[in-house]
């Protein structure tokens, strides 16, 4: 059985890259929302991309963007994913499927939404979230028991208790950003042990 899938989003430099190629997660985020600090164009996703590992796919976060530019930067193989951040609805949903068949993962905040909605949500994948993304917060992992569907688990994740997360809740991802951060940038190191943990408390060896 595969384990749980680790993401690493927010990357924005090519020293990143070169962090995530030694370390293997399953996926890694590209921030397309203009107002977030870890913004990136789609030029510069289009270089990071080219040197990313074949084996990670790259995720785009977005934000009420227009469904044709995400839609062109997931045709082009800018991005393998998309991710809808802004509570983009079904209608949405349906636009965007009917320019791209790439999979798609809405995210929820989870203090906030009922849980039929995440339940019905027609999106491939769910993420559940604390706030906006990126923000370092913790939501009431309580609320995990209602949930009846595969989830990526995110906010506030951290070297302090991801582990726990891992073993108790097994969700089908992980995915960290500011966890992962030394001063508002990429810490080579917080990477490795982010995702070393991750492995350790499925019982998997740490593997480079």
């Amino acid at each position: 059985m595969t384990g749980t899938r680790i993401k690493l989003c927010g990357l924005t430099r090519p020293e990143d890259i070169e962090a995530v190629n030694e370390w293997q997660p399953d996926y890694i985020g590209f921030v397309f929302a203009r107002k977030s600090r870890r913004y990136v164009t789609g030029e510069r996703a289009a270089e990071l991309k080219k040197a990313l590992h074949p084996g990670i796919r790259a995720v785009g976060v977005f934000v009420r963007e227009e469904p044709e530019i995400v839609a062109g930067l997931l045709n082009e193989g800018i991005i393998d994913l998309a991710q809808l951040h802004g509570g983009e609805d079904e209608e949405y949903i349906r636009r965007l499927r009917s320019l791209t068949d790439r999979p798609l993962i809405k995210a929820f905040r989870m203090e906030e939404t009922p849980m039929e909605e995440i339940r019905d949500s027609t999106a491939d994948l769910v993420l559940l979230d604390s706030g906006s993304g990126g923000t370092g917060s913790v939501f009431d992992w309580n609320l995990l028991q209602k949930v009846e569907r595969p989830y990526f688990l995110a906010g506030g994740l951290s070297l302090e208790n991801i582990s726990e997360a891992v073993r108790r809740w097994k969700p089908f991802g992980v995915d960290v950003s500011s966890g992962i951060e030394t001063e508002g940038v990429k810490d080579r190191e917080k990477i490795k042990q982010f995702v070393c943990t991750v492995r350790s408390a499925e019982g998997k060896e740490e593997i480079r």
